[in-house]
């Protein structure tokens, strides 16, 4: 059996992924067969694994830093937010239920043995596993039937290291507060701590860094400054979207939907030089000079139109439409551009119907089925070829689908309008093709770069692989593992 090493977070959003990633990649580096591993996520930005399961996207590029493919072992539990209160539970891949927060409680219980499974299969094929926390554990008031983070690591017998966020501040408090509040035994599971995100002179910390090693007693493996090569991997959480891009070329607006899913989507758009990306939040409307508004994924398609409304982002939709601007929706967005969305069986919510934006002569009705599938398409307008994957419940038709977007082998694949300016399809990640975006931008005047998306991403792991080792002592950290 291999052996791990686990990571967590004195809070959310401190860097666990990254970090992990990192460290997957400069495991990778010494000669190691390494592979990435979280009990349980939370997010709606899901990848589809080779093995035809949905895992957090995170997972998905630490298996891409291991040269891994991913699969549903590296991400057995996920849950994707549906309301402020509710959540569906994927486990190994599959929805197996759509849960309120309080009733989560009771079935996590049930969770662990799955969780233990996928940890050893993982650690019975690789030299090393290593394994990212969730939240925090200082949130103790979730520590009963934990998975994610001091449940998941005494229940495995994984050594801990706690990692904290300089950038926002109070780290020594978070780092000495965690440790205060855990209890003996699994206090005792961590072996040491590390400090992510910080910006300047690091001579400035040191101070500090000797005081929460000698409050703590942990072993200190460095502070690493702020990795600004992140922007340029994909990313996970919504906190984590751009405000924009700037610069000048194409103006590509997207909406900042409630419940936005996959929205790494717009990673490749938002690296090429010739176009500027603009997120468009909550409170701003869509500027009346934007070329393409592109509506993307959604965990809740009719919560989404109402939340949309109520923006008035219909109103800015419209108005862009009648000044001859174009429209793309992604998955979730393609079936807002429609008449209708049904869900007679209250599959999201509340069972009924509601009224689409009607720019596509398409209607959906939502089934319990959901379609996880990877997928190779060809662009119906340039006759490109495009890699992208399936994660949506729904069905689409409607006489605007004799006009597809793509094509999928014999199969028609989305919509497009009779005048080709607003366009849906179910594809994500279609613009990682590089020929594909390319004469995707080279439609609307714009001559796209020399930009290699992939490369990009596999360089930038690279990247932040030496930048964790210049800084951290990596061959420390990877000896604790056990």
């Amino acid at each position: 059996m291999g052996k791990a090493l686990m990571i967590q977070g004195a809070g959310s959003n401190v860097g666990k992924s990254l970090l992990v990633a990192g460290l997957c990649r400069a495991a990778r580096a010494r000669g190691l067969s390494v592979a990435p591993f979280k009990p349980q996520n939370m997010s709606n930005n899901a990848a589809v694994t080779v093995d035809g399961g949905e895992i957090g996207r995170a997972q998905a590029l630490q298996a891409m830093a291991c040269g891994l493919e991913p699969i549903v072992d590296m991400n057995p539990v996920l849950l994707k937010p549906e309301t402020d209160v509710g959540a569906q539970v994927v486990v190994l891949g599959k929805r197996v239920a759509t849960v309120k927060a309080r009733d989560y409680a009771k079935l996590k219980p049930q969770l662990m043995a799955p969780v233990l499974e996928s940890f050893s299969r993982l650690k019975a094929s690789h030299d090393l596993v290593i394994v990212e926390g969730a939240g925090s554990p200082a949130e103790v008031n979730l520590r009963a039937g934990d998975i994610a983070n001091m449940g998941f690591a005494a229940a495995a017998d994984v050594p801990v290291v706690l990692a904290g966020d300089i950038d926002r501040g109070g780290v020594i408090a978070q780092m000495v507060g965690t440790q205060a509040v855990l209890d003996p035994a699994d206090e005792a599971l961590i072996k040491g701590f590390l400090i992510n995100k910080f910006r300047g002179d690091v001579r400035l910390f040191d101070d500090g860094y000797a005081l929460i090693a000698a409050r703590t007693g942990w072993q200190g493996f460095g502070v690493l400054p702020f990795f600004a090569g992140a922007a340029r991997l994909p990313a996970e959480d919504a906190l984590d979207l751009p405000v924009g891009t700037g610069g000048e070329g194409l103006r590509v607006a997207c909406l900042v939907l409630s419940r936005i899913a996959n929205f790494d989507d717009l990673d490749p758009l938002a690296q090429e030089p010739g176009v500027s990306l603009h997120m468009v939040r909550a409170g701003e409307a869509i500027p009346g000079d934007t070329d393409l508004v592109i509506l993307p994924g959604s965990k809740s398609t009719r919560g989404d139109l109402a939340y949309l409304r109520g923006q008035g982002w219909d109103v800015d939709l419209m108005a862009h439409w009648r000044r001859g601007g174009r429209i793309l929706g992604i998955c979730g967005g393609y079936q807002m551009l429609g008449r209708w969305v049904h869900d007679p069986d209250g599959i999201e919510g509340a069972a009924g119907s509601t009224e689409g934006l009607g720019l596509l002569d398409v209607e959906t009705v939502m089934t319990g089925d959901k379609s996880l599938t990877r997928v190779a398409a060809r662009h119906a307008a340039t006759g490109k070829a495009m890699q992208g994957y399936e994660i949506h419940i729904g069905r689409t038709d409607g006489a605007d689908r004799a006009r597809p977007f793509a094509q999928v082998g014999d199969a028609p694949e989305g919509a497009c309008s009779a005048d080709g300016r607003v366009q849906g399809s179910y594809l994500h990640g279609m613009f990682v093709e590089d020929g594909f975006r390319r004469a995707y931008l080279e439609a609307f005047g714009v001559e796209a770069g020399p930009l290699s998306y992939g490369r990009v991403v596999e360089e930038t792991l690279d990247e932040l692989a030496a930048h964790m080792d210049a800084h951290l002592d990596v061959d420390g950290l990877l000896a604790l593992a056990r």
